[in-house]
């Protein structure tokens, strides 16, 4: 069995699917994938279901009844992945923003740099990001730059959402009182996992903006995440966090 699983949540992604596991299999380390998908009415979770007899044992799929949130979905992958004996544990979106040749590099990080917890950031090397907008750029950035304020967390990508976790991260972290469901979740995660104590390293990425389908993000998560981030700060400052 592979140590390494790359929890892909899905919705409407039938474009990229196919592309992004043959993808992720083709690199030259092992890596399992499981697919998250959020009931999509395109057809995604159908054509992920016809991939798994190629990829037996290899390629998973869980297919959940609604569409309840990015933070919903990768819980649901890691309670799935503990379950099992996988040491690390990637998160990593559908559409190619981030590139399946990358992920050897976060895992070097772990295994080589001894990371507990290894981010493709964005930030941690001037601003890398390609075919976004320059206000999306700029709105990713400075609240990247908000959440270290706040938080004083010493990370440039605080919102980045391509992460390898071991195994004892996601133990130690009590994945029920996870309170975000956005983007802001990618936030909770790494400031839990900075408030025990573990090890956490930014390993420069490009990020590209998808090509095929179309972006999640709506103003519902932006809020989620300016605001979220205040609360949980709060709370940490009496003993609620983590």
């Amino acid at each position: 069995m592979a140590q390494r699983l790359v929890i892909i949540p899905t919705y409407n992604e039938i474009e990229n699917i196919e592309r992004i596991v043959r993808n992720v299999f083709s690199q030259k380390h092992e890596f399992h994938i499981l697919v998250v998908d959020d009931n999509s009415p395109d057809g995604t979770a159908s054509l992920v279901s016809s991939l798994k007899e190629e990829f037996e044992g290899k390629l998973f799929l869980e297919l959940r009844k609604a569409k309840s949130g990015l933070g919903v979905a990768y819980i649901h992958g890691f309670k799935w992945a503990l379950e099992r004996d996988y040491e690390f544990v990637f998160e990593m979106d559908a559409d190619f923003s981030h590139n399946p040749n990358d992920l050897i590099r976060l895992y070097n990080a772990c295994v080589k740099d001894k990371a507990d917890v290894a981010i493709g950031s964005r930030y941690v090397t001037g601003v890398n990001v390609v075919n976004w907008p320059m206000k999306r750029v700029l709105m990713s950035y400075m609240a990247s730059k908000y959440v270290k304020a706040i938080t004083r967390m010493p990370i440039q990508d605080t919102t980045a959402g391509f992460v390898c976790y071991r195994r004892e991260v996601l133990e130690r972290i009590k994945l029920d009182s996870i309170q975000f469901v956005g983007y802001a979740f990618q936030i909770e995660m790494k400031y839990k996992a900075y408030l025990l104590k573990f090890n956490i390293v930014e390993v420069p990425v490009i990020f590209t903006d998808r090509t095929r389908g179309e972006s999640k993000l709506s103003s519902n998560i932006i809020s989620e995440a300016v605001f979220g981030v205040i609360k949980m700060k709060f709370k940490s400052l009496f003993g609620k966090e983590v």
